[in-house]
């Protein structure tokens, strides 16, 4: 009797498998889930090479329908995460190279003057004083981020606001771990003298206390005078 013809899959790590399969048979949960999963990340680097929201948000968009028109390429070497990362990377560079004619990753821009700010969530309060200082300190973090040189930049992206390891980022930017912990080192050196050097006028007005709190304050003094006499 003629056994039917199986194809093998490619060999794929166990907490990847099913995502990728579903995927690859065009299951919306299944694509819904993996973008979910990743689309901060994703941002988050095209928008440090790109620094630009609108075209970070077109490049996740394209590094997608890349990856998900190309899943059979995905063989599992790496995570799904890690082989996504590289895929949106690779669109921002190559938007990046039609922006500019030529560009070498050690020539890459230091800096945009109109470039956009991501927008973090911020812990919520009611005190309007205290959310405009928070908001006054984010974007002067983010602003410094962004003018750290692209190399360093996409370092400290994937390290510290992302969390990921040494050898995850080394795997992403084609570095060397070594490469990557001095790089990291230097970014964050960078990152504090540029922040004390822009945090000077912005702590002035730190720890607020004036709106709700002012009023709930001076009321309060008021009830307990009041109950004196």
């Amino acid at each position: 009797m003629r056994q039917a013809h199986v194809t093998s899959l490619p060999p794929i790590r166990s907490d990847d498998a099913e995502l990728v399969q579903r995927a690859r048979a065009r299951d919306d949960a299944a694509i819904r889930a993996i973008m979910q999963a990743n689309n901060r990340r994703l941002f988050r680097l095209a928008r440090g090479i790109l620094r630009n929201d609108h075209e970070a948000e077109d490049v996740v968009q394209d590094a997608y329908v890349r990856a998900f028109t190309h899943l059979d390429q995905f063989r599992g070497d790496s995570s799904l995460s890690t082989w996504l990362s590289r895929i949106a990377m690779n669109e921002a560079l190559g938007r990046l190279r039609r922006r500019h004619s030529s560009v070498e990753w050690s020539d890459l821009p230091k800096g945009a003057p109109d470039a956009q700010i991501i927008q973090f969530p911020l812990s919520s309060t009611d005190d309007p004083e205290k959310s405009m200082a928070q908001r006054e300190i984010q974007h002067v973090v983010e602003h410094a981020i962004d003018e750290l040189p692209e190399a360093f930049r996409l370092v400290f992206i994937t390290r510290v606001i992302e969390g990921m390891n040494v050898e995850e980022t080394a795997e992403i930017l084609g570095l060397k771990p070594e490469t990557v912990k001095t790089r990291l080192h230097r970014a964050r050196t960078m990152l504090r003298d540029n922040v004390e050097r822009k945090i000077g006028p912005v702590v002035m007005e730190a720890f607020p206390f004036a709106g709700k709190r002012c009023e709930r304050l001076t009321e309060a003094v008021l009830k307990r005078l009041r109950a004196t006499t």
